[in-house]
């Protein structure tokens, strides 16, 4: 009887380990919006991504640095800690992303995912809308995001 010979730990656990979603969070000041009606200057972004190239963390100009086939995922927090936020939509063109809204099971809590389809020779801008506190219409950013192929547009 012959041996196989033993495939090492790490390149077992990188065989079955699945990659990571890049996690976008938007950290929004609800009493800051509500007042303002508007987004700017009131929402700080940040993703799991800087270390492949994403810029902008902590403003509202997040240039997330991506590829096709990454995964996505959009959460919102409130600055506040007795505030409502949420995100009401993620608008971008459908060739590229076609996120979807989810709730974390066992709660109310949503949160949206989409798979990158391509690689894109330019950046995509898009955008994220936001239900906050009882106001019934969402607020927009005005500032388009960007989702960054490698070597589109400015680190």
């Amino acid at each position: 009887m012959t041996a196989k010979p033993r495939q090492s730990r790490t390149a077992a656990a990188a065989a079955t380990t699945a990659k990571r979603p890049i996690s976008i969070t938007a950290v929004v000041d609800c009493v800051g919006a509500l007042a303002a009606q508007d987004m700017h200057g009131s929402l700080y972004l940040y993703d799991t991504n800087k270390a492949g190239g994403s810029t902008g963390f902590g403003t509202d100009e997040l240039r997330t640095r991506v590829r096709g086939g990454d995964q996505l995922l959009w959460t919102a927090l409130a600055l506040e800690c007795e505030a409502f936020v949420s995100i009401d939509a993620v608008v971008i063109d459908t060739d590229v992303c076609e996120p979807e809204r989810k709730v974390f099971p066992g709660t109310d809590v949503s949160y949206w995912i989409g798979t990158v389809k391509k690689d894109t020779a330019d950046a995509v801008p898009y955008q994220l809308s936001f239900r906050l506190g009882t106001r019934t219409e969402p607020i927009t950013t005005t500032v388009p995001l960007i989702l960054d192929a490698d070597g589109a547009g400015p680190a």
